[in-house]
């Protein structure tokens, strides 16, 4: 039973912004910001080599439809491992704390992709690369099914409550950050020679992200303990079975998460994967053009970076609840235009789109949630609680949809209307979800009971 051991005033004073150290919100912000980059620097061009190149690298004999879909099926292993990796993680996170699992992760991830750079193709080894290709993608998924609880836990337990939102958004700025780099080496080497690319080239982008994991790691090593499990442990408030107390006290608000993340995390994967794979298969719409989505990628990125900051700090003024809420619709009413508009073959238009719907409806809800989530849980199983609901959607609208997607695509002929119904059917369950969410905007989070 959870019992409150501190008065309401003390737990006031001690959550004021005037106990906020300057140099361990600026180190937090940092490290949370590279790992956001090296999570979805791996994201994106795993999601970019899926939808252009690992089907004929990796699974030429099941032919072109086939291949590109046990692609994307490899592309969903990894976030079915997620949950498994959230559970493990956010135990140990809330168990023993965040820092530990800052530093696990971050090597997970990255020594997985640039493993993914050495693996041979089918050519070299046959069906050997592939199944290599799905156990790195499952360790991937593993590290990366906490790698965000962890970062947007700690950027929260650390920033000032009043600018929580704020300061909770700018590590997602590594986000777009990661995409850019993503985007931007894969825009690139579609310049180069396409023996080369396929040859030898793709393996670049992956042999990189070694660069990232050296300095994410530097960074976190200097990081402090977050001041709430500081707490906890100075108190014994540490429970030994985050998962049991998650379960017995919070089961309504992890579905809450879930619901919330599904217009967000879903659309995010449709405007970033499939409507990329959906162009280059789309005959006489775009011939053989795949330079398109990676340039529309790395534009959106570069606006989405300003605007998931701008909609974090809107959260901070006008609540959680009503900037996500608004957000959800707007994705929702955008979508059946927005796909609609990608048929006419204008790439300027593509790209209008893409920036519009990455950057304004896919941020709008992100920028409330990052503080968001970590404000519906308790600080016992805060980490269980970001994690779980994070990464169950993150299956269930992430890693299904380009699988899904491509399935659906392939029995409609690929046509548009199966990007426009999936992206207005995710965007209006957060929508629903925002009605039984509670607004947490400056809640305490050393309270060690959930917000209701």
């Amino acid at each position: 039973m959870l019992v409150t051991t501190r008065t309401n005033a003390k737990l006031a004073a001690e959550a004021d912004d005037s106990v906020v150290e300057p140099e361990q919100l600026r180190r937090a912000t940092l490290a949370s910001s590279v790992g956001s980059a090296l999570e979805y620097y791996d994201f994106y061009i795993y999601g970019l080599a899926s939808a252009l190149i690992f089907g004929p690298l990796f699974f030429k004999p099941l032919g072109e439809s086939g291949a590109l879909i046990a692609s994307f099926a490899t592309y969903g292993v990894g976030f079915a491992a997620r949950p498994f990796g959230g559970i493990f993680f956010g135990f140990i996170g809330d168990r023993f704390g965040r820092k530990m699992v800052l530093l696990l992760t971050i090597g997970m991830m990255g020594l997985a992709s640039f493993a993914i750079g050495l693996l041979p193709t089918f050519e070299q080894a046959g069906m050997l690369g592939a199944v290599l290709l799905v156990t790195l993608r499952i360790i991937q998924g593993l590290g990366a099914g906490a790698e965000q609880a962890g970062a947007t836990t700690l950027i929260s337990e650390v920033a000032p409550p009043k600018r929580r939102g704020y300061f909770a958004s700018l590590p997602f700025v590594g986000i777009q950050l990661g995409t850019l780099l993503g985007a931007g080496t894969f825009a690139l080497l579609q310049l180069a020679d396409k023996d080369a690319f396929e040859a030898w080239l793709w393996r670049v982008p992956f042999l990189a992200s070694f660069v990232l994991i050296i300095v994410a790691v530097f960074i976190r090593l200097r990081l402090k303990e977050t001041p709430v499990f500081q707490e906890l442990e100075k108190h014994k408030n540490v429970v030994k079975n985050p998962v049991g107390q998650l379960w017995k006290h919070s089961r309504r608000n992890v579905l809450v998460g879930i619901g919330l993340r599904m217009g967000e995390n879903g659309n995010s994967s449709i405007y970033s994967a499939l409507l990329i794979s959906f162009m280059s298969v789309k005959e006489g719409v775009f011939p053989g053009d795949k330079f398109i989505g990676p340039v529309g990628l790395l534009i959106a990125a570069g606006f989405a970076a300003v605007m998931v900051v701008t909609f974090g700090a809107l959260s901070d003024r006008f609540g959680r609840v009503r900037v996500y809420r608004y957000g959800a619709l707007f994705q929702a009413v955008f979508a059946i235009p927005a796909f609609y508009l990608v048929t006419l073959g204008n790439v300027t238009l593509v790209w209008v789109v893409m920036v519009v719907g990455i950057a304004l409806g896919v941020q709008s809800m992100l920028g409330p949630q990052c503080p968001l989530l970590p404000e519906l849980f308790g600080s016992q199983y805060r980490f269980t609680g970001v994690a779980l609901s994070r990464e169950i959607s993150a299956v269930l609208a992430g890693g299904l949809v380009p699988l899904l997607g491509a399935i659906l695509l392939a029995a409609t002929h690929n046509s548009w209307v199966v990007l426009a119904v999936y992206s207005l059917v995710l965007a209006l369950i957060s929508f629903i979800t925002t009605f039984f969410t509670p607004e947490t905007a400056g809640r305490d989070l050393l309270a060690l009971e959930d917000a209701r």
